[in-house]
C-alpha cells in the first residue's frame, strides 16, 4: 500500500470518528401532543424518541433527523441489529384480561420505515414497553388495579412466546412503563407517586426498589451509567423531552449526575 492510499484511510478513519458523537445529556427537538414514552439509542451516534402518538430520530445532540406519525399508543422501544421495536396497545391498558390489543411493531432504524407487525396477545394488559438482551425480548406492560406483582414477558427473536415471568414487586401504578438490561441486571421504571424503579437479577427475582423516575425512558449508556428520559409539560404547548445521565448505586438505585 502506497503512502497516498494510507493517507486516504487515515482520513475516512478520522472522519468516521468525527462523525460519531458521544451520547449524553441533551434535549430533544420539538414539542409533542402526547408525552414522552421511551427512549433508546443505536449506541453510537442516534437516539430514538417516542411520543405516543410519534416516533423520532434525533442525533446526540436532539437535532431531529426523522420524525414519522405512529398509531395510539406507542410504548417504551429498544433497538436491537439495525432495527427499532416498539410495544404497542391497541385496546385498553390496565383492564382484566379480553381488552388489550398488544403488538410490537418494527421500523427501521435508518429511515422509520415500518418493516412488520407482532402481534404479543400474552400481554392481557396492554403492552407498554420492552428490552432486548442475549437472544431474547422481554415485553412489559400495564396492570389492573390491586395485583401485587408485575409479569414479563419473554420472546424469542422471531416473537415465538416462550415464557411469563412473575416480577415479586407490589403493585405498581399502571404496571412497568420502561424496561432496560444493564450492568446485570434488568430495570424497570414505574409509575407512581413517588415513581417507582425496579431491579431483578436474571432470574426475575427482585433485587430493588427505590424511589427513583426512569417511567420514560432508561437505556444503558456505559458499565453502570444511563441515559434517563424525562418529559416536561408546558402549558399552552405540549410535552418537551430531554435525557440526563445517571450512574447505579445501590442504595439509591440511581443518582442523576450533575451536568
Amino acid at each position: 500500500m502506497n503512502h497516498l492510499s494510507v493517507f486516504i484511510l487515515s482520513c475516512f478513519a478520522l472522519g468516521s470518528l468525527v462523525a460519531e458523537e458521544p451520547l449524553r445529556a441533551t434535549a430533544c427537538e420539538g414539542t409533542y401532543p402526547r408525552h414522552l414514552q421511551g427512549i433508546c439509542t443505536n449506541g453510537r451516534d442516534a437516539i430514538y424518541w417516542c411520543w405516543t402518538g410519534a416516533l423520532v430520530k434525533t442525533d446526540t445532540e436532539g437535532r431531529i433527523l426523522k420524525q414519522v406519525p405512529v398509531a395510539n399508543h406507542h410504548g417504551d422501544l429498544c433497538y436491537h441489529a439495525g432495527h427499532v421495536y416498539v410495544a404497542t396497545n391497541l385496546g385498553k391498558f390496565n383492564r382484566p384480561a379480553g381488552e388489550a390489543d398488544s403488538w410490537v411493531y418494527v421500523y427501521d432504524g435508518d429511515t422509520l420505515a415500518e418493516i412488520t407487525r407482532h402481534a404479543v396477545p400474552e400481554l392481557v394488559h396492554g403492552a407498554g414497553g420492552m428490552a432486548y438482551h442475549d437472544g431474547k425480548f422481554i415485553i412489559v406492560g400495564g396492570l389492573p388495579p390491586g395485583v401485587n406483582e408485575n409479569y414479563l414477558y419473554e420472546y424469542d427473536e422471531a416473537f415465538k412466546f416462550r415464557a411469563r415471568h412473575v416480577l415479586a414487586s407490589g403493585y405498581t401504578l399502571m404496571g412497568i412503563q420502561t424496561v432496560t438490561f444493564a450492568d446485570g441486571a434488568w430495570w424497570f421504571g414505574c409509575y407512581g407517586k413517588p415513581t417507582i424503579l425496579l431491579r431483578s437479577d436474571m432470574q426475575y427475582r427482585t433485587t430493588g426498589k427505590w424511589e427513583f423516575n426512569a417511567s420514560v425512558g432508561i437505556v444503558p449508556l456505559d458499565g453502570r451509567r444511563f441515559l434517563v428520559g424525562q418529559n416536561t409539560v408546558v402549558k399552552g404547548k405540549g410535552n418537551q423531552g430531554r435525557v440526563v445521565i445517571a450512574r447505579s448505586d445501590e442504595k439509591a438505585g440511581l443518582v442523576i449526575e450533575k451536568p
